[in-house]
């Protein structure tokens, strides 16, 4: 069944046009309300990262709630990783996280996450949807639900990401750049790091509302590049605005993203468990990380882009690891979610347990070089077109087995992705644009 509202990571756009505004969100928390009540009273926890709209969607959706005769915990400004291990943890019915992850502030969210502290299953979504075309109504003055707020949230998070590291393991002697983008890890990252030993210098953790992942965190690394070599540091860290993802720089300040450290984590893995189960992709993971995992025996499957297909395969396939190249990794065997904070702990666990530097964990990995083409189409358009679908076959003759094609169509915008990866950088980039140019004339 088609969703009306929920896309593959709850409800996103801009602040103030539909569905991001106030009357939405309330009527979506009266819905999520209606849904959940009807398993009993019962508590949702509300969490956000530090977009000057959170405040807003927050009173909304704590009005809806409660008008549902539904109890609230606040949270406040909290990773979203940190909403769905809460949630866990205080037996809640559901978690929200208001956020926009690592778009600008102008836009902002509404996600989900079940009692198992995972994405919602379809069922639920979809009752949810059902519930918002129905008339909202308040229940009587003795049943309305009663709101609290949490404050010893961010120490109970910071313990538990503390956990995953190893009791027998520090930090100790490592200088440790930390970009927390202005976001939700501002205030629960630095003293993770520095409880367990590190010598920690933080940038982007001024947030105010306006400046989250302006020209910070992992999708604006340069910065966190350039101040690793100044101070002389081992490594750096970037968080997106809400938490979920990471990217390392290396002491040369060399940027390593998801796909380098998803191969650290399951090589190490591998070494301390004498094998890895497998590790799940998406279509635009290199090709150099398939053909690293399969140098080490380890399966390697692509799941369609985005964490909640990464998820579903992992679970398909009973793997604990898998991730995207922007760095949102998901290690089941600790956390449900994508968590930057573990996911980064977990590349320093490899690091300390070999007594290795970042730049030898990742020296096995050769990165191919990857092209990619945004065409704009007016409209939509058949991928199966005879003609390109030869233009395709001819390109992947060319690259033989040492490469790979990908068309995909953007789900946000009216654009065909055109991607081509393989050894020679040049070739690359020659037959990403003849591959794009077919795909622009046979648009028009």
């Amino acid at each position: 069944m088609t969703r009306k509202y929920f896309g593959t990571d709850g409800v996103r756009g801009r602040v103030g046009e539909f569905p991001i505004t106030p009357e939405f969100v309330l009527k979506l928390g009266w819905a999520v309300g209606q849904v959940f009540a009807r398993e009993g009273r019962g508590r949702v926890l509300i969490g956000k990262d530090t977009r000057i709209s959170g405040y807003m969607f927050e009173s909304a959706l704590e009005a809806g709630l409660v008008a549902a005769g539904v109890d609230v915990r606040l949270l406040g400004p909290m990773p979203t990783p940190a909403i769905a291990y809460l949630t866990r943890t205080f037996k809640a019915r559901a978690g929200i996280v208001i956020s926009a992850s690592h778009n600008p502030y102008y836009d902002n969210g509404i996600k989900f996450f079940s009692a198992e502290g995972s994405k919602l299953p379809d069922e639920i979504e979809l009752a949810i949807e059902a519930a918002m075309d129905q008339p909202m109504s308040t229940v009587e003055s003795a049943a309305l639900g009663k709101v609290k707020r949490i404050d010893d949230a961010a120490g109970r998070y910071i313990e538990y990401c503390k956990s995953t590291f190893g009791t027998e393991l520090s930090l100790d002697g490592l200088k440790i750049v930390l970009d927390c983008a202005h976001g939700a890890t501002y205030h629960v990252a630095p003293s993770v790091f520095a409880e367990l030993g590190a010598d920690v210098v933080v940038m982007g953790a001024g947030p105010d509302g306006l400046n989250i992942n302006a020209e910070v965190g992992s999708t604006h690394p340069g910065a966190l590049c350039q101040r690793v070599v100044a101070e002389g540091a081992d490594l750096g860290i970037a968080f997106d605005g809400d938490g979920d993802r990471v990217l390392f720089v290396d002491v040369n300040g060399e940027l390593v993203d998801g796909d380098e450290l998803l191969y650290i984590i399951a090589a190490e893995q591998r070494r301390r468990d004498g094998a890895c189960a497998g590790v799940v992709g998406t279509l635009m993971s290199n090709l150099g990380l398939e053909l690293a995992l399969r140098e080490l025996s380890i399966p390697f499957v692509r799941a369609k882009v985005g964490d909640r297909y990464v998820k579903e395969l992992m679970t398909a396939q009973g793997y604990s690891l898998g991730g995207e190249n922007s760095g949102h990794i998901i290690c089941s065997d600790v956390s449900t979610t994508g968590d930057g904070i573990v996911a980064a702990l977990q590349v320093l666990r490899a690091m300390r347990t070999q007594q290795a530097s970042l730049a030898s964990l990742r020296a096995p990995l050769s990165m191919l070089p990857q092209v990619m083409i945004n065409v704009r189409t007016a409209s939509a358009f058949d991928l199966a077109d005879e003609v390109l679908q030869r233009e395709v076959a001819r390109v992947e003759s060319e690259l033989g087995d040492a490469g790979r094609v990908l068309l995909r169509a953007s789900g946000t915008e009216p654009l065909i992705r055109v991607m081509v990866e393989g050894r020679d950088g040049q070739q690359v980039q020659s037959l990403c644009e003849q591959l794009a140019a077919c795909v622009e004339s046979r648009a028009q």
